[in-house]
């Protein structure tokens, strides 16, 4: 279980190793969402991942979150994910796309309306937009009633990944984002069926992955969360219990995996890998390295099948085997992280082309 080098069977989809290309947010989409080609040139040149992650893909125009994120809602935005997913094929990789609705980390000079997320609770900080830093806004509650639509949204994207040719799709239940929204007793506080207690606040999430997976099958279908996260101004004070009613909702649905943000020995993370029956993916965030030692300690302890790892993939297309060959690794400009275009984003070279 150590050699992360080694293959693995993720359901039906044939990993040629153990680490995945976590999602990150690069802002290269045009302005209407669509992903553009030096999109499908980035994921194709990073296809020697195990797995790839896209970033935060919106499942509606109101669920976006960042300037220039690509969407799947549109027919545009369909075709231009099929390029990224023929790039990726092309190369030998599997690729899910992220599911990310970003409820009240939005504004309105994004989505041209007031954001929604379960109550409304201002979010602290400041968001990016076209007109630059904004301080964030008072979202907008949803109704009880508005619920299934949202669900709907979900399952819409979900849909349009697979006609596009996407391997599955990983619904984004971590990091301050609209179905931890619903998780979180901070930024939840409904009184209807979806609030109160844990069992309650787990409900929507596990509402939205049971229809996504009666929409595409359960082996096109992944989770990430974050429990005990406070990215996005989240402060979960019952996340054990939280967790485990998320766990027993969505334990017999028979996910593709369930990719943890935590501190892999930390006692949630400990109960969602010994309660969950089928692939988990580490992710240490902020708790510890992403590196090859740590993924070879993660996998060797038992705390996962899989270790997903982030930056270290913008500037090094050809992580893995830069990693396999004990090979040093290039430094990202960060700079360039949100900036747009192909600079810092597809001109990294690989260890044979430096050589070269």
């Amino acid at each position: 279980m150590s050699d992360v080098f080694a293959p693995f069977s993720l359901g039906p989809h044939e990993l040629s190793n153990r680490i995945v290309m976590a999602p990150m947010t690069r802002n290269r989409a045009d302005a209407d969402g669509v992903p553009t080609d030096i999109m499908a040139t980035y994921y194709g040149q990073r296809a020697g991942a195990g797995l790839i992650v896209t970033e935060g893909v919106q499942p509606s125009a109101t669920g976006q979150g960042y300037p220039h994120t690509p969407g799947l809602h549109t027919d545009a935005q369909v075709e231009g994910w099929r390029k990224v997913a023929d790039a990726v094929h092309a190369e030998g990789g599997v690729v899910f796309a992220q599911i990310m609705h970003a409820g009240r980390i939005s504004h309105p000079a994004l989505i041209g309306t007031q954001p929604v997320a379960p109550s409304e609770v201002k979010p602290a900080g400041e968001v990016f937009t076209p007109e630059g830093l904004k301080p964030f806004e008072t979202p907008r509650a949803l109704e009880t009633a508005e619920l299934l639509g949202i669900v709907a949204e979900y399952v819409d994207a979900a849909r349009r990944a697979v006609a596009a040719g996407l391997d599955g799709v990983e619904l984004h239940a971590a990091n301050g984002y609209l179905l931890q929204q619903f998780l979180s007793d901070n930024t939840n506080q409904r009184t209807d069926e979806y609030g109160g207690s844990p069992e309650n606040r787990a409900r929507f999430v596990v509402e939205v992955t049971k229809a996504v997976v009666e929409a595409i099958g359960a082996e096109r279908v992944g989770m990430r969360v974050s429990p005990g996260g406070d990215f996005n101004d989240i402060h979960e004070t019952e996340a054990a219990q939280t967790y485990a009613e998320l766990l027993a909702g969505i334990k017999p649905l028979g996910l593709a995996y369930l990719h943890v943000i935590d501190d892999p020995s930390g006692e949630v993370a400990a109960a969602l890998r010994e309660g969950f029956d089928g692939t988990v993916i580490v992710n240490t965030g902020f708790a510890g390295s992403s590196d090859l030692t740590t993924a070879k300690e993660a996998l060797a302890q038992d705390r996962g099948e899989l270790f997903s790892i982030g930056r270290a993939f913008i500037s090094n297309p050809d992580l893995v085997e830069r990693l396999k060959a004990d090979a040093p690794l290039a430094d990202p400009d960060m700079d360039t992280f949100y900036a747009g275009g192909a600079k810092g984003y597809v001109d990294y070279p690989t260890l044979e082309e430096s050589a070269a």
